[in-house]
């Protein structure tokens, strides 16, 4: 027997099963929200959402808020100087429900911040987020159903935290879109231990760009979004900063529900590793070790094949489908999509996103729609 293609087995296929089994594992771990609960005291709450660019899906995303049965929500959205159909959207919706969403226009984005987080410490420091017991964010094109709050209140009624992270579900239309998006769902499963997410001191934490709700004295006890202001991964870094106040943090699971189609294609799809993918400045050093890594790892049937283990090679490639399978139809209801077979294509997508971000630091700039920030 031929062992000279055992180290690469070991190397290539240990990882892959390992975080596959993590992932099913950890989707398994994920708690739901409960049924429609009796309808009791509603707390005050303040919904901000920032907006650039936004007309594709805002106007569906905020119907769906507006149609909450939560009496005291009340919606925030800050124009962040877009050039598209957002103003009218906003204009539209917010004459015909003037108690309850108010928009804010802003074209001038401060030195030492980045848009979205601008965005979003305006809208918390108006006077609707200031009487606020809760304040949610919540990304541009996210929908929810009527009584997705009132179940999330439920749930914290149960399981009483600070800071609430719920998981949507993603819409995916374009090729690009369906081979990529649940397959990096996988690793964002493996990344995050959401058993250890409430357990005061553990170091696992979640904040969700589509759904974080946190009261407003842990969010003003960590100074909100004005405390990081140049923080890319601002979700999951207001999480960490709340948790590490002494605050709890929990996650649960909002989809299919709560849902959004995240990106528009294979364009919008790379933009955002630009934006995300070195948000962390100890991660450009490294860069070769991470490109070597993602591309290793999506390639890995092919080199097992190479290597004399053509068996391994195929289970692996039929593998990852079939954790997406279980994982995508626990988080959306829908079944498999035949274009999951080409998931080794994500891995050059993601070379792609990251030199592209790479070129970004080091000319010390972050970009996102069509906006370049000085870090």
């Amino acid at each position: 027997m031929d062992f000279a293609g055992w180290p690469l087995l070991a190397l290539l296929a240990g990882p892959w099963g390992l975080g596959l089994l993590t992932a099913l594992a950890r989707m398994r771990d994920l708690p739901a929200l409960e049924g429609v609960p009796a309808r009791g005291a509603a707390p005050r709450v303040a919904l901000c959402i920032p907006a650039r660019n936004e007309g594709k899906d805002l106007g569906k995303a905020l119907d769906s808020w507006l149609a909450q049965d939560l009496p005291g929500l009340r919606i925030l959205v800050v124009d962040d100087g877009s050039t598209d159909g957002t103003p009218g959207i906003l204009a539209d919706r917010g004459a015909r429900h003037a108690g309850r969403l108010r928009a804010l226009r802003n074209d001038h984005l401060p030195a030492g911040w980045l848009g979205k987080n601008h965005a979003l410490h305006l809208a918390s420091q108006q006077p609707e987020a200031l009487e606020a017991e809760w304040l949610l964010f919540a990304d541009a094109d996210v929908q929810a159903p009527p009584d997705l709050l009132r179940r999330a209140f439920a749930f914290l009624d149960e399981h009483p935290a600070d800071l609430l992270a719920l998981v949507p579900a993603v819409d995916t239309e374009s090729f690009a879109e369906r081979v990529f998006l649940p397959w990096a769902f996988l690793g964002f499963l493996v990344a995050i231990p959401f058993r250890r997410v409430p357990v005061p001191g553990a170091w696992a934490h979640c904040g969700i760009g589509a759904f974080t709700l946190v009261r407003r004295v842990a969010y003003d006890a960590v100074d909100g979004h004005a405390g990081a202001p140049m923080e890319a991964i601002d979700d999951m870094m207001l999480a960490r900063r709340v948790k590490l106040a002494g605050f709890t943090n929990r996650v649960a699971l909002g989809g299919p529900g709560l849902h959004l189609r995240m990106y528009h294609g294979l364009g919008d799809l790379v933009r955002a590793m630009r934006k995300n993918a070195l948000a962390f400045p100890v991660l450009v050093p490294l860069v070769p070790l991470g490109l070597a890594g993602v591309l290793g790892a999506s390639l890995a049937p092919v080199l097992l094949a190479l290597a004399g283990h053509p068996g391994a090679g195929a289970a692996l490639w039929a593998g990852v489908p079939a954790a997406m399978a279980v994982v995508h139809r626990r988080l959306t209801g829908r079944g498999p999509d035949w274009a999951w077979a080409f998931w080794p294509v994500n891995g050059f997508l993601m070379a792609c996103g990251i030199l592209w971000a790479l070129g970004d630091r080091v000319r010390g700039v972050n970009h996102w729609r069509g906006r370049e920030v000085r870090l």
